[in-house]
């Protein structure tokens, strides 16, 4: 385990590997093929402290910080990317937007049942024809009286959607203002108008429930409102730049698998009358893999590090977001060519990490806007 790690984090790291291996390992296969939520997984992980991890132990969190998610996250990750993807939307997105932005009521109305994994989270920003421009919002809100508000429109994309009991919605009261008129709610999964349609037929990550969420007149109390109103843009901002330090964990720990398993089988298949990692060629792509997988690890442990020391990180989480994105691509690219037709075909981990890996470089911003945000950050 990596030096920068503290005795207590490799700790974690390896009681986590032992379960991923164990309990999720033999599981991820047939998960990923029928598309099936993995919520027993998910219970296991919540047993485990790892749902409340990050969030404040005064209302069932298991505090912990950035360095310590992302320990977790890179173990998960490294065997199944389905339930990464499920526990980093769970709490990195939905849980610690409550976490950081909600009032003493409302975490103690919500944060518990989320700690515990009694209730899923999810976290609705995405909409049919705003892409990249995630803010550019059509759901609308308007006061229905002085203490409710009408919530109609659509949002697609919702990971955890299918499944999730609260989601945290992002929506405007008024278009032409732009960013100004963005406000952030918390909405009940039994909200009269609100209606899931599951979104089936992902390349990769199939075992996180994906689905379109539409809301017809659902009447949310302003109590549910997150921050102050048209405030939804910053809180926006802030999580999705503290949860891409988890996606880049996710992306370590996808090519960690990749690695792994590339080691072990390019040490048993032989060509040539000799195992195929006597051939320089593999070893040399190997030593690659390895060389641009620590490299991510690095960028994304700084991000994480700065975070947890309260330094500015927002450049940082997206340097480590896109490289370790990138890397994970070539990596799991290089894994199939190692093992050959074998990679190409299932039930190979190999095959379903490159697939997995594919939406790492699109959500929680796609590597332009990484980019976006880099440049920015370096011409101000």
């Amino acid at each position: 385990m990596q030096s920068f790690y503290t005795d207590q984090q490799q700790l974690l790291a390896k009681t986590t590997r032992e379960f991923a291996l164990s309990e999720l390992g033999p599981k991820a296969s047939n998960i990923d093929e029928h598309e099936i939520f993995p919520r027993e997984q998910f219970m296991s992980l919540a047993t485990l402290g790892f749902t409340g991890l990050t969030l404040d132990s005064k209302y069932g969190g298991s505090d912990g910080n950035y360095v310590d998610m992302m320990v977790v996250i890179e173990e998960i990750a490294s065997v199944c990317g389905s339930s990464s993807t499920v526990l980093i939307t769970h709490v990195s997105l939905a849980s610690q937007t409550i976490n950081r932005f909600g009032n003493n009521e409302q975490k103690s109305r919500w944060l518990p049942d989320l700690c515990s994994g009694k209730k899923i989270a999810a976290f609705s920003l995405s909409e049919p024809q705003n892409g990249s421009d995630a803010l550019g919002l059509a759901t609308r809100i308007e006061k229905k009286d002085p203490n409710t508000y009408l919530l109609n429109g659509n949002k697609i994309f919702t990971t955890n959607g299918e499944v999730a009991d609260v989601f945290i919605v992002f929506c405007t009261s008024d278009k032409s203002a732009g960013y100004k008129g963005i406000t952030a709610l918390i909405v009940d999964r039994t909200t009269p108008g609100l209606s899931v349609i599951p979104q089936h037929g992902k390349m990769g990550m199939r075992g996180s429930s994906t689905a379109e969420i539409i809301f017809e007149n659902c009447e949310v109390p302003i109590e549910n409102r997150l921050s102050d109103e048209d405030n939804g843009y910053f809180v926006a901002l802030k999580i999705l730049d503290s949860s891409r330090i988890m996606i880049a964990a996710q992306c370590v720990g996808i090519a960690q698998g990749a690695l792994n398993a590339s080691i072990s089988y390019a040490k048993q298949r032989k060509t040539f009358d000799t195992v195929i990692s006597n051939h320089q060629s593999i070893a040399f792509m190997l030593a690659d893999m390895a060389t641009e997988l620590d490299a991510a690890r690095l960028l994304t442990y700084r991000a994480a590090s700065r975070h947890d020391k309260g330094l500015n990180y927002s450049k940082e989480a997206a340097m480590a977001k896109l490289y370790a994105s990138e890397a994970s691509g070539k990596i799991v690219n290089k894994a199939v060519q190692i093992h050959g037709g074998t990679g190409y075909f299932r039930p190979s981990p190999v095959e379903r990490m490159y697939r997995d890996q594919r939406v790492t470089e699109i959500y929680e911003g796609t590597s332009e806007i990484q980019r976006l945000v880099i440049s920015r950050s370096l011409l101000k």
